[in-house]
């Protein structure tokens, strides 16, 4: 059995979608879980503990772009006839990539998330900002793995 290079690509995409939205849901569930317990204690934190907990929704819009831009540009790259061999795992291999950063990323970007929404009653809200930079480097991590995803794939000559 011949295994298609296109299909392999088209998996690659879809395992980076699918990192994007389990990451992207356990952070959320991480940062609601906290949210509810600071809107039973103070119901006025209501718009900052929603800011906090859908910072690690955007996940998931970096595996979309991963997955479009493979559907999109590489897949027929991939599957032309003077592509080179293992060109469909290949872009498996960066489906993965992206798959583990926007996984990771979003999943601990939660975490921080959650740890600034258990303050917001403490301090009155003040901690806001701060824990929204720091919620900005987790998703750093998101963002470097989409632009890593991308180019790994153009150096591989596939776009």
């Amino acid at each position: 059995m011949v295994i298609d290079p296109g299909s392999l690509a088209v998996l690659g995409g879809a395992i980076a979608l699918g990192g994007g939205l389990a990451g992207s849901s356990i952070g959320i569930a991480r940062a609601g879980v906290n949210g509810v317990a600071t809107l039973a204690e103070e119901p006025g934190q209501l718009r900052n503990v929603i800011v906090l907990a859908s910072l690690p929704m955007t996940q998931t819009f970096y595996g979309l772009i991963v997955l479009i831009l493979i559907l999109t540009t590489v897949k027929g790259n991939v599957e032309a006839p003077e592509a080179w061999a293992g060109a469909g795992f290949a872009i498996f291999a960066c489906g993965i990539i992206a798959a583990c950063a926007e996984c990771f990323s979003g999943a601990y970007q939660g975490s921080v998330c959650a740890s600034g929404i258990a303050m917001l009653t403490k301090t009155k809200g003040a901690i806001l900002t701060n824990a929204m930079m720091l919620a900005v480097f987790v998703e750093l991590i998101g963002v470097l793995g989409l632009v890593f995803t991308i180019l790994a794939v153009s150096m591989l000559g596939l776009m």
